[in-house]
């Protein structure tokens, strides 16, 4: 199989042929490691690689196939993890100059989980500073780009990750997503990301563990890799409290089984906190819409009015920035994004008041989305309002622009679909809808109820069959 050919067949493939003695994971893992060094130059998506020790793994990975042992799903599959997560003795830099020397001592569970899995791990990608926007650059590491399109951004704060995926660059990158960070990066590269139900995947390191909104989950070119990924990260841990006694998420739904969609209610929302959203956007999102209904899919529009509690949010998000960021500014502000800066002055001037009555507005939309699923099955939206913003669009104070109308702040104006779903904890997956009219991919949301993040991938994954993606392939450097 050529080089060009091998860097895009999908994790599952690849797992498949090195079970099958067709694939060695040391070849294989070299030409990943090539593709890295090929494509790092241009498009800036990693901050470690590591080389060595991926040689090494793949070796290990290789001599167990031989020697017929039994081999996880994504044994000498490459993948890579993004610069918030731990890895044994790399550096986890958080996207920042002040954990420049911050080299990990242990495996993070999920590193850990997917090392049982078998998979090869080759590298840490970008985040911008302690993932704080959807765009990925920061003075410590520079501008990471999108592959599409080098003069835009592949979104954030998993950029890195999906910048990567996009290219080529591995099968499967691990993302954060606080406020979108894995479907917003989906989006922007023409990828599936997965955001899991809150307590489906442990995020152990999180500072507030009882009100996290930040989630772990899959970038992938296709929704069965994301799924098989998926399956490897979840389950309990003795530091995530959202994990303890869960059922699990694994599970589908009978009626999802088929290709026959009769009885299953689609919810369409056309907007959530953003004043518009673009023409071709619309189009894309159309047509995935009639793709669910030639299949037997009922789709009606939502039409209760929702406080998408778009100022609540940025409340939550941005006191916290104030808060845990605070000890680092008598030594390191000159050397800090300014967009963090930013986000920290604007959380110091919210009260206590403030943060105690946005907590309160967070439950109320709970309790409106799961209002809404006593009516539909899942409910679909944009993931943006647009396709991919400039690289060096300033995320603090830069309005949006969506067909030439500018829509407030990235929050307001693009990324409101997203962060939402950080608040409920429902389960949210963007998948590729099409092409927008600079040739750039669009994305769309499905969002499930609490715990079906089968289904939602199994809902993902008719779509895919129907309006296929993955053959698509951004321009190699």
């Amino acid at each position: 199989m050529p080089d060009a050919d091998l860097l895009f067949i999908s994790a599952t493939k690849a797992a498949a042929l090195i079970r099958a003695k067709k694939l060695s994971p040391v070849e294989y893992t070299k030409v990943v490691l090539a593709a890295i060094e090929r494509e790092q130059p241009r498009l800036n998506c990693f901050v470690t690689v590591m080389a060595d020790q991926a040689l090494a793994d793949a070796k290990r990975a290789e001599e167990a196939v031989m020697a017929g042992g039994q081999l996880g799903p994504l044994h000498g599959v490459p993948v890579h993890i993004k610069d918030l997560v731990d890895v044994a003795g790399v550096k986890t830099k958080h996207g920042t100059a002040i954990f420049a020397d911050n080299v990990a001592s242990g495996d993070d569970v999920l590193v850990t989980r997917l090392r049982e899995a078998g998979a090869i791990i080759v590298g840490k990608t970008t985040t911008p500073e302690f993932g704080n926007k959807g765009l990925t650059d920061g003075p410590s590491f520079g501008v990471t780009r999108n592959p599409w399109n080098l003069d835009r951004t592949p979104g954030g704060s998993s950029g890195g990750a999906a910048a990567a995926v996009a290219a080529g660059v591995a099968p499967l990158g691990l993302g954060t997503d606080g406020a979108g960070s894995v479907r917003g990066p989906a989006a922007c590269c023409g990828l599936v990301g997965l955001k899991p139900t809150l307590g489906a995947v442990p995020y152990d390191t999180t500072r507030d563990a009882f009100g996290n909104n930040i989630y772990a989950g899959p970038l992938a070119r296709t929704v069965t890799d994301a799924a098989v990924m998926h399956a490897v990260l979840t389950g309990a841990t003795a530091k995530d409290p959202w994990t303890q006694g869960n059922e699990d998420r694994r599970r589908l739904s009978p009626t999802l089984i088929g290709q026959d969609l009769s009885g299953i209610r689609i919810g369409y929302i056309e907007r959530c906190a953003n004043p518009r959203v673009a023409a071709d956007v619309l189009a894309n999102t159309r047509a995935s819409l009639d793709a669910w209904a030639g299949l037997g899919a009922d789709v009606e529009d939502v039409t209760e009015t929702i406080d998408w509690i778009e100022l609540e949010g940025r409340i939550l998000y941005q006191s916290n920035f104030a808060v845990f960021c605070a000890p680092f500014l008598p030594k390191w502000q000159n050397q800090m994004d300014p967009v963090t800066l930013a986000f920290m002055q604007r959380g110091a001037m919210f009260s206590l008041a403030d943060f105690r009555n946005a907590q309160f507005a967070r439950t109320k939309l709970f309790r409106q989305i799961q209002g809404l699923f006593d009516r539909y099955d899942m409910l679909v939206m944009p993931t943006h309002s647009r396709t991919a913003l400039p690289v060096g669009f300033d995320a603090a104070n830069d309005e949006v622009e969506v067909d030439g109308v500018k829509c407030g702040i990235t929050r307001q104006g693009w990324t409101s679909y997203q962060y939402p779903f950080n608040l409920t904890g429902h389960p949210a997956v963007s998948i590729p809808s099409g092409f927008g009219a600079d040739g750039l991919p669009t994305g769309i949301q499905i969002v499930g109820r609490w715990g079906h993040d089968t289904d939602v991938l199994r809902f993902a994954s008719l779509l895919e069959l129907t309006r296929p993606w993955a053959q698509h392939r951004p321009k190699a450097a």
